[in-house]
């Protein structure tokens, strides 16, 4: 069949990217799920930093791939050997298609996946090669195993979680990647519980998810930390007991918390704001890096924090997280209150408008655009 995907060709960092529109509407070829595989209407996809990364050169991906990772559609197709999946059914998709039977999936850590690694890095699905290819024959590679910026992608079902229907699709676009990523990091990475501290640098999608992860754990203080005003702001109504400036966080936790907080997660994706997260942490805390720095990037800290202070850095990736588990998890989080993702929301745009998204990204701006990939959204903001 045919479906219109948003194609990076080549990688750039020139800049307005409304201007330079390095990504491209184009007609693919979409084939037929195979075993294993469903074929899905998306129906909102949000733009990530990660997506980003691949247009500007920070994530290395194989070329030309068809972008978005983070979505919702409703299932259409199922291909052989599909049995807890029916068309019609409302779904989430996830950037890491566990197979279930390696050895990080054995032990409960699905989101290292071996095999979802591998197929990811090269453009594939889990289940066999790239299924689009464009007007002259070439394969277009798929982005993270789905492909969302398009009116359809076909998936490994295993990359598909069930989601209820009343779920509005714009809300449920963030539970595939920021959610999961930010909150997961809080809730099961850092195992935040009442009473205990948490500091959050970098307040994108993931870093306010974390807050509200943090919150919903009853975390206390909970401090954010960002360059920009406004995302400050939103970090106070989502949850955040305080909120500082970078040249203001250090002195400001250590007051706040009697000399460090017990755990600070970073949402930049920055060497140097890593570092800066190990100096907030006190005594025998704990830093949880999330956001994705560019490759060859290295981190120098002092080697006497840990065995003479007792820190610690634990990774963390997709938030730890157990998707078919977590995501309904969370979802119920959000019908009590105690999550209210949709004011991460800040803007809908049609396919069309996927630079202007990227621009408005990378300038900072923005924290999530749900891209209306099939005209099923509105065009505008809720």
């Amino acid at each position: 069949m045919k479906t219109r995907a948003a194609v990076l060709r080549e990688v750039s960092r020139r800049r307005p990217y409304g201007a330079t529109r390095p990504v491209e509407i184009e007609e693919l070829d979409l084939g037929a799920p195979r075993a294993g595989e469903v074929r899905v209407r998306t129906a909102a996809a949000s733009l990530c930093h990660s997506d980003l990364s691949v247009v500007n050169g920070d994530r290395v991906r194989p070329l030309p791939m068809a972008l978005g990772h983070e979505a919702v559609g409703v299932v259409e197709e199922t291909g052989p050997g599909v049995d807890r999946l029916a068309p019609g059914d409302h779904v989430a998709l996830v950037f890491v298609p566990s197979c279930g039977y390696c050895a990080r999936c054995t032990e409960g850590r699905p989101a290292l996946c071996d095999r979802a690694a591998a197929a990811n890095g090269s453009g594939a699905l889990l289940h066999g090669p790239s299924l689009l290819t464009d007007a002259s024959g070439e394969r277009v590679h798929h982005h993270l195993g789905v492909s969302a910026f398009a009116e359809h992608a076909v998936v490994a079902q295993e990359s598909v979680v069930p989601i209820p229907a009343d779920v509005p699709f714009a809300v449920a676009s963030l539970f595939g990647c920021a959610v999961l990523t930010g909150a997961g990091a809080a809730i099961n990475t850092a195992r935040l519980g009442p009473g205990r501290s948490a500091v959050v640098y970098g307040l994108g999608g993931v870093g306010l998810s974390a807050v509200l992860g943090a919150r919903a754990a009853g975390a206390s203080p909970i401090v954010a930390v960002d360059p920009v005003p406004a995302k400050r702001d939103l970090a106070l109504r989502l949850g955040a007991t305080h909120a500082f400036a970078p040249d203001e966080a250090l002195e400001a936790v250590r007051d706040l918390t009697g000399g460090g907080a017990e755990v600070a997660i970073e949402a930049v994706g920055s060497p140097q704001v890593m570092a800066a997260c190990l100096d907030a942490v006190g005594r025998g805390g704990t830093v949880v890096p999330v956001g994705l720095p560019a490759p060859g990037r290295s981190l120098e800290v002092p080697a006497l924090a840990f065995a003479g202070e007792g820190k610690s850095i634990v990774g963390s990736y997709m938030g730890d997280a157990v998707p078919r588990r977590d995501i309904p998890r969370f979802l119920g989080l959000w019908r009590s209150g105690l999550m209210p993702v949709e004011h991460l929301h800040t803007g809908t745009l049609p396919l069309d408008g996927l630079n202007t998204a990227l621009e408005e990204l990378a300038s900072g701006r923005a924290v999530r655009q749900v891209v209306d990939t099939s005209g099923l959204l509105s065009t505008t903001a809720p």
